[in-house]
């Protein structure tokens, strides 16, 4: 049985990542800035934020970890102000650094660590609208190859990075059936994303399979950081 932490743990793709690791004997412990707690995990830590000496102590090895937190914050530039950079940046950023750093005493303790982050199609294809939310993805994804370098050969820092997924998050990009059917035609695999594709990547990124994969950034977004269909 491993063990892992979620950060962010009250997220759709959290809880379903959670269920699916649940399934196979595993222990994830998830720590969350809400209070409700989910039947997927083994133990709950509710916290003020997702920032430096914030996250609780736990003892012994942890297997791995997965960062969800994040923010869907879409303007034109000249209207996005320094605090949506500020906190899109701090949520997304400065908080998975501070997440990883709270354990990684912890991972380098298991023979089997691994550290998983989110980020966006947006960072790989130039979207309008998204340039504080590319921004600070971005950074996540240079924190990931920076910490893929720097903790191996003992742990395996990947990411994965989705295009439009339903989750609440995403509630105001597809609350109508109009907005729907045009995130579908605007994909690749005319499809939009659900907990359970990211839960599935989230997992094999986590798992003994992948134990030869660190560094990477996995698009899982129906084809959208690649392909244009004419």
């Amino acid at each position: 049985m491993a063990t892992y932490i979620f950060a962010g743990a009250s997220s759709a793709m959290a809880v379903q990542a959670a269920a699916l690791l649940s399934e196979q004997g595993h222990k994830v412990i998830g720590i969350s800035t809400k209070e409700t707690q989910h039947d997927n995990y083994a133990e709950w830590h509710t916290v003020p934020s997702y920032s430096f000496d914030a996250f609780p102590a736990v003892e012994g090895a942890i297997d791995g970890l997965v960062y969800f937190p994040g923010t869907i914050n879409l303007k034109p530039f000249h209207r996005i102000t320094e605090e949506d950079f500020t906190t899109d940046y701090t949520v997304s950023a400065l908080g998975a650094a501070a997440f990883t750093q709270a354990y990684v005493r912890n991972l380098k303790k298991s023979s089997i660590a691994s550290v998983v982050f989110i980020s966006t199609v947006a960072v790989t294809t130039g979207m309008p609208f998204h340039a504080s939310v590319a921004m600070a993805k971005g950074a996540v994804e240079g924190l990931t190859r920076s910490l893929a370098a720097e903790l191996a050969p003992k742990v395996r820092v990947n990411c994965v990075a989705p295009s439009l997924t339903d989750t609440p998050l995403a509630e105001r990009l597809l609350g109508s059936e109009d907005k729907a059917e045009a995130a579908k035609n605007r994909n690749p695999l005319k499809k939009i994303g659900t907990p359970n594709d990211l839960a599935q990547a989230i997992t094999f990124l986590l798992g003994e399979n992948a134990s030869w994969v660190t560094g990477q950034v996995l698009a899982v977004d129906g084809g959208m950081n690649k392909l244009r269909l004419l």
